[in-house]
């Protein structure tokens, strides 16, 4: 645990008085309940968010078999939901490791139990250098990240050069108009000579982010890039510029990571690595879409997805109750910005219950959302009352995991009995 989140206890230990079982990490158990909380029957406070064993575990099982079939190893972010219990339930499915996005969540993938941890961006600043240097002298893992400019490397290399540990570098290839990344090839080249006279770094590959490749040929585009992307890590390899035997080559998102995995399937020289993150969460939003776009390429290209059987499942629910009726045609939830994702899609009414019995939702849609409360049109006839409980489902969950630190894990009977630590 961080020291930041050393301070932090949990709430449902203070309330319930739980014990802390040896070889249960993230697990509470009250004798009273066995361990045991009904959110239909209100044995939890809400709002919560629930994330559903089933479902998790079958999106993990289901990215890991992707991966494999491709030959390629999976890294995935870990920016999705900063959940040391989900990483070590990764890396247990055959995750080759955990990538992040910063020094301090490179530290929590390191207590995880990841052993190589991929820093998908630049590290910059004395501060964040040291926790690396820190967490590498710790832990002994194998450490990862970006360089895109001379300035960059030569700041790794002044710090790093002090000490007696030698980081990872992986050059980032982007494109015009894209995000972070060298803009061309040669420019690649270029920084690649310059990393090879630093003897406090060891490039070991190239990293891209396709993602940020729009418009009608979408598709077309990144393939051409990631093939662009391996002719120059292998003429990196060719010239001696990258001595590992096995150049690392890295991209995919979580909505383009089946072009990915195919455009790296024949790199079997090269040390292969996809990064999709909200895999594992999924959603009724944006990487529904993405994914409904996944399976339509591998059904247009008879591709793996649609032979691996099944889907991924959204995961992810925020329960909360009504707290008012205040007009004929409207409820308002206790639920707000402060507790769910609001940027790609209001949360979407999947089941209610009352009294711990099910009730119906069809009709009602979110239509406005504030700090602590959503407004919920009702249709004609719902006798949908006042301490009623809707579970909704969201759309981008890694802007509703940060808002949280303590998440339920629940099972089919809605029963929790887990509540995992983030550490954002």
């Amino acid at each position: 645990m961080t020291q930041a989140n050393k301070k932090h206890v949990s709430k449902y230990q203070e309330i319930h008085h739980k014990k802390f079982p040896a070889g249960t990490k993230g697990v509470w158990v009250d004798e009273k309940t066995e361990g045991k909380y009904s959110l239909i029957t209100e044995e939890i406070s809400l709002p919560a968010a629930v994330i559903k064993q089933q479902s998790l575990e079958n999106n993990l099982k289901w990215m890991q078999q992707f991966a494999n079939h491709h030959q390629v190893k999976l890294s995935p972010h870990g920016k999705t939901t900063m959940t040391p219990a989900f990483f070590e339930q990764q890396l247990e499915a055959g995750a080759w490791g955990v990538t992040v996005a910063t020094a301090p969540h490179a530290q929590v993938a390191a207590e995880a139990g990841a052993k190589n941890i991929m820093m998908a961006n630049q590290l910059v600043g004395k501060a964040n250098m040291a926790m690396v240097k820190q967490t590498i002298e710790q832990y002994g893992v194998n450490f990862y990240c970006c360089v895109d400019s001379v300035a960059n490397a030569d700041q790794l290399h002044q710090y790093f050069s002090q000490h007696d540990v030698k980081p990872n570098v992986l050059i980032e290839f982007g494109v015009e108009g894209g995000r972070c990344g060298c803009r061309n090839p040669e420019e690649v080249v270029a920084l690649a000579k310059h990393v090879s006279q630093l003897d406090s770094l060891n490039l070991a590959g190239l990293e891209v982010y396709e993602g940020v490749i729009h418009g009608d040929n979408a598709e077309d585009d990144i393939r051409q890039f990631l093939a662009t992307t391996v002719k120059t890590v292998e003429k990196l390899a060719e010239n001696k510029l990258i001595t590992e035997q096995h150049p690392i080559v890295t991209g995919a998102g979580s909505a383009w990571y089946d072009v990915v995995a195919e455009s790296f399937a024949a790199c079997q020289h090269l040390n292969a690595i996809i990064r999709p993150g909200c895999y594992l969460i999924h959603d009724t939003g944006i990487y529904q879409d993405a994914q409904d776009l996944v399976m339509a390429r591998a059904q247009k290209n008879q591709g793996y997805a649609c032979d691996l059987g099944g889907n991924l499942e959204s995961a992810l629910e925020v329960w909360a109750y009504v707290i008012s009726r205040p007009e004929p045609n409207k409820a308002v939830i206790g639920l707000g910005k402060r507790d769910v994702a609001f940027d790609a899609g209001l949360p979407i009414p999947e089941r209610g219950y009352r009294d711990g019995a099910e009730i119906a939702v069809q009709g009602l849609v979110a239509t406005a959302i504030m700090d602590q409360h959503t407004f919920v049109t009702v249709p004609e006839g719902s006798d949908l009352a006042v301490g009623d409980i809707i579970a909704f489902s969201t759309s981008h969950p890694c802007l509703t995991f940060d808002k949280w630190k303590y998440i339920c894990v629940a099972d089919e009977a809605h029963n929790v009995h887990q509540f995992v630590e983030t550490c954002f």
